[in-house]
């Protein structure tokens, strides 16, 4: 079979386009590993809840436990100068912080910890969740504080705060905490205490009087 120059230059650019194409698919094996080194060494970051998690809040004294987070690395070391978000639901119950604002942002100190200073529970009786965000050096992470709005023990109690029930209950016994509690409910009057035993009366008789021998 005879060749002309047009053979030999189409032959020549078939060779031209495999090494093209060879250059490319080394040039994008080379890069995966990169990739992947790059991968690994953006590790993740982890949050854990030291304090405020199902934490029952006081509605009539507006009381609530402030939640507390410990930002961690991979290996369970604390992250200092993480940026740390407390979210509180807009809608229903929730509550707002120290700033009077549903968020607040915190930076960890050199424990990684971070609280949401001055919490206070709004009017609206339920369950609700905080949730807590942490970036650092583009690393990320998330969490949720599960909490409860509720009334006080003295709400349901007519009035008796857990602290008086309790010393009554030391002392008295339930049947005194029952009498008690139904004097505080409706209106109604305290049960008349049983009688006790009969005084004893002493009359005094009249006095002699002796002139002196």
């Amino acid at each position: 079979m005879s060749s002309g120059p047009g053979g030999f230059r189409g032959g020549r650019a078939l060779r031209a386009g495999i090494s093209i194409g060879l250059a490319c698919l080394i040039a994008t094996q080379a890069a995966r590993p990169a990739a992947g080194a790059q991968a690994e060494g953006a590790p993740g970051l982890q949050i854990v809840i030291l304090d405020g998690e199902g934490a029952i809040n006081n509605i009539r004294q507006r009381t609530a436990r402030e939640p507390i987070v410990q930002v961690q690395d991979e290996n369970h070391r604390p992250v200092a100068g993480a940026v740390v978000v407390f979210s509180l639901p807009e809608r229903g119950a929730g509550g707002a912080f120290a700033n009077g604002s549903t968020t607040m942002t915190v930076t960890t100190d050199a424990q990684g910890r971070a609280v949401a200073t001055g919490l206070r529970p709004n009017s609206v009786q339920g369950n609700f969740q905080i949730h807590v965000s942490a970036s650092n050096q583009g690393r990320t992470a998330t969490a949720v504080i599960n909490q409860t709005n509720s009334l006080s023990a003295a709400a349901a109690a007519g009035g008796i705060s857990a602290k008086t029930l309790a010393i009554i209950l030391a002392v008295g016994g339930g049947a005194a905490v029952g009498g008690i509690v139904a004097a505080t409910r409706g209106g109604r009057s305290a049960p008349t205490a049983a009688p006790g035993p009969p005084a004893t009366t002493i009359t005094a008789g009249t006095p002699t009087v002796s002139a002196p021998r």
